[in-house]
């Protein structure tokens, strides 16, 4: 069963909203890195799930870089 967030989630995000998302899921990873170098971690799957979910983040912001994906309507920069 996967969880977080899926990619057409994410393609209907603006860039800026993208951003935000990326940098709350790496401050995430982060913290979770901690949390099991202290040995306080419980579930280590949480690891490869937030890893999982920026990859997305970033495959989704290179496919507009690319011109493979348009910006969702009404985001103006």
């Amino acid at each position: 069963m996967a969880t977080g967030i899926d990619a057409g989630e994410l393609r209907e995000l603006s860039d800026k909203e993208l951003q935000a998302k990326l940098l709350d899921k790496k401050e995430e990873l982060f913290n979770l890195r901690v949390r099991g170098a202290t040995g306080q971690l419980e579930n280590n799957h949480m690891l490869g799930l937030v890893r999982k979910e920026i990859a997305r983040i970033y495959t989704v912001m290179n496919e507009r870089r690319l011109g493979l994906s348009a910006t969702p309507e009404g985001d103006e920069e």
